[in-house]
């Protein structure tokens, strides 16, 4: 048996858990005999709605439902664990009779990772466990990391203490202007990333170019303009640097093609740039910075309107004045987080 700090070869520090949602008495009890018997910790539920509560109360490793439970079945529970953040890819192998083709198409659909028929064979069953504690163990792999670069972003962050936080208002403005264009889940996800970390390639920029209180020689400009491209080259090798990437590498283009550092023009541009490079002027411009006291609200929107169609994308413009525009309840309605990281940076910005 492994011990709490002993990691498997999945990688798991404790024993894997796996939570059964399973109506049928005895069916309820063989599966977790068998899984028991591989080591594996059980929790079990006779109905879905029960279940539920507590994979939301605390996740486990792997989720084990039958589709047919009486009053919310196991697919109504699948499609509520893909709607949450925090469960979206969480591994659910659905329990289902034999031969019911329909039953795995309707599974699908609702997200299931994977299935076992009734009755099934326990190398069968312990084999399908293990392929999805496979998946949850590289899909915490990448949670981990990702959280690393957050981290990273915010002490880059906090470098300055009058640009601290100033990340978590990009992300929470970004994805409302994300929203507001019609990008998809995907994309909206990209934009709050690449607004997190938009300046994470600042890391490698000398702190007295940085933080410095007067207008910077050319050398220190052309220093402070590598920082996107640091930022692209940090993200690359990891999964989530083929979409965030460009973001961070692009956040400092311009509409009309005179930003850096690759001098794109207008749609060339990525729209989660773009997007980027609005919200992050706007901040700017409305917090004290060591160069210049901080703008009006009302001279940073007449800024950013003046730059409509030069620096800026027109329409972006458009859809970010009206958000602006909007009482300020509505602006500043919570960010649905999808990262424990990107939570920590977006809570309280406003």
């Amino acid at each position: 048996m492994h011990s709490s700090h002993e990691s498997d070869s999945n990688g798991f520090l404790e024993r894997p858990s796996i939570l059964v949602a399973e109506d049928d008495v005895a069916t309820r009890a063989l599966l977790r005999a068998t899984l028991e018997r591989a080591d594996y910790r059980v929790t079990e539920f006779q109905d879905g709605a029960s279940a539920l509560a507590e994979i939301m109360r605390r996740p486990p490793d792997v989720v084990l439902l039958d589709i047919g439970m009486p009053e919310m079945d196991g697919l109504e529970v699948t499609r509520a664990l893909r709607a949450a953040p925090a469960t979206a890819l969480l591994p659910v192998i659905l329990v289902t009779a034999r031969g019911r083709l329909d039953d795995k198409v309707a599974g699908l659909d609702a997200g299931a990772s994977d299935f076992i028929t009734k009755p099934f064979e326990p190398a069968e069953l312990l084999a399908r466990v293990r392929a999805n504690l496979r998946l949850s163990s590289a899909l915490r792999r990448l949670e981990s990391t990702q959280d690393v670069l957050v981290a990273l972003a915010s002490a880059v962050d906090a470098k300055d203490p009058l640009t601290e936080h100033h990340c978590g208002r990009v992300a929470a403005r970004g994805l409302s202007l994300a929203r507001s264009a019609g990008l998809s889940q995907e994309e909206i996800e990209a934009v709050g990333y690449g607004a997190v970390l938009h300046d994470v390639g600042k890391i490698g920029i000398n702190d007295e170019v940085l933080t410095k209180p007067g207008t910077l020689t050319d050398d220190e400009r052309t220093e402070m303009q590598r920082h996107p491209i640091i930022g692209d080259a940090i993200l690359q090798p990891l999964r989530l640097g083929g979409i965030v990437g460009p973001i961070v590498r692009g956040h400092h283009e311009r509409w009309d093609g005179g930003g850096y550092p690759d001098g794109l023009y207008g749609q060339a541009i990525p729209i989660g740039a773009r997007i980027v490079a609005v919200v992050d002027a706007h901040d700017a411009m409305t917090h004290d910075r060591p160069y210049r006291a901080r703008m009006s609200d009302a001279d940073a929107r007449a800024e950013l309107v003046r730059h409509r169609g030069t620096q800026f994308d027109p329409e972006l413009i458009d859809l970010f004045v009206a958000y602006l525009d909007r009482p300020a309840e509505a602006i500043l309605d919570p960010v649905d987080p999808f990262t424990r990281g990107l939570r920590g940076l977006t809570n309280g910005a406003a």
